[in-house]
C-alpha cells in the first residue's frame, strides 16, 4: 500500500453494541451516511435526519441491510428549532433513549468576503454552527435525566487554517470548536460527554460533483498521504469518540488530518 492509496477497509469491533445513535445529515454519500454506516456495524440501533426525503428514506433502506434492523428517519431542517425538537422527540420515542448524538450538518461554499452576501454568510452559519447548537440544547435534558450521553460534532481544519473565500465556513466550524469545548464543561457534571472531530477533506461522491478538479488535486496534494481522507475514515474516529474506549475525553477537538498549513 503506497501513502496515496486507502487503507483497507477496517473490520468492526462491536464498539457500540447496544448504543443507541441520533445523526444528523445521514444521508447522501459524505461522512453522515458514512458514520451511521460505521456505527450500525458497530452495533448501534440508528435513528437518521437529513433535509432530502428521497435520499433519507434511501439511506434508511440501506442501513437496515447492513445492521438487520429497523432504522428510523425523519426529515429535519436544522435552521428550525421546532424541526430539531420534533427530531430528538422522535427518536427518543423510536429508540427508548439516545445514547449518542452526531452533529454532521453542515453547508459550504467559496466566495470572497466582499462578494459575500448577508445571506451566504448567515445560511452558512445558522446550518453548520447554530444547528450544533440547536441538537445539543435540544437533547442535553433527556441526556443528562439519563446522567449519560454522548455528542460528538462535525468541526474542521479550516476552524484552525486559514483559506481564501472560506471565512464564512470557517468562522462557522472555529464557533463549533469553541461551542464543544465550553458546552462539554457544562454536561461534564451529569456524565455527559461532548468532542469534536476536525477533518481536512474527506473525498466522497457530492464533493467531486461540486468541487473543480483543480482545485481537489491542489487540496489533496498538500495533504501528508497525497489524498483526501475517506469518509469512512473520519467516522472511524467519531466512532472511537462515541464508544466507551474514549470515556475520560471530553471538549476535545480531535484532528484527523495531516494538520498541514
Amino acid at each position: 500500500m503506497t501513502p496515496k492509496t486507502p487503507p483497507p477497509y477496517v473490520p468492526a469491533h462491536d464498539l457500540l453494541r447496544d448504543k443507541t445513535v441520533l445523526i444528523t445529515a445521514a444521508a447522501g454519500a459524505g461522512i453522515g451516511f458514512a458514520t451511521a454506516k460505521r456505527c450500525a456495524e458497530e452495533g448501534a440501533r440508528l435513528f437518521i435526519s437529513d433535509i432530502h426525503e428521497k435520499r433519507t428514506k434511501e439511506a434508511a433502506k440501506a442501513l437496515e441491510e447492513i445492521s438487520g434492523q429497523s432504522v428510523g428517519h425523519r426529515l429535519c431542517n436544522v435552521r428550525e428549532d421546532d424541526d430539531v425538537r420534533a427530531l430528538v422527540a422522535s427518536a427518543i420515542d423510536e429508540l427508548g433513549q439516545v445514547d449518542i448524538v452526531i452533529n454532521n450538518a453542515g453547508l459550504g461554499g467559496e466566495v470572497s468576503v466582499v462578494d459575500m452576501t448577508d445571506e451566504q454568510w448567515t445560511s452558512v452559519l445558522d446550518i453548520t454552527l447554530n444547528s450544533v447548537f440547536r441538537m445539543t440544547r435540544a437533547v442535553l435534558p433527556h441526556m443528562t435525566e439519563r446522567k449519560n450521553g454522548v455528542i460528538i460534532n462535525n468541526a474542521s481544519v479550516l476552524g484552525w487554517r486559514a483559506q481564501t473565500g472560506q471565512a464564512h465556513y470557517a468562522a462557522a466550524k472555529a464557533g463549533v470548536m469553541a461551542f464543544t469545548r465550553c458546552s462539554a464543561l457544562e454536561a461534564a457534571p451529569h456524565g455527559i460527554r461532548i468532542n469534536a472531530v476536525s477533518p481536512s477533506i474527506a473525498v466522497h461522491p457530492f464533493l467531486k460533483k461540486t468541487t473543480p478538479v483543480e482545485l481537489l488535486d491542489k487540496l489533496e496534494a498538500r495533504e501528508a498521504f497525497g489524498r483526501g481522507a475517506e469518509p469512512w475514515e473520519v467516522a472511524n474516529v467519531m466512532v472511537f469518540l462515541a464508544s466507551d474506549y474514549a470515556s475520560y475525553m471530553t471538549g476535545e477537538v480531535v484532528s484527523v488530518s495531516s494538520q498541514r498549513a
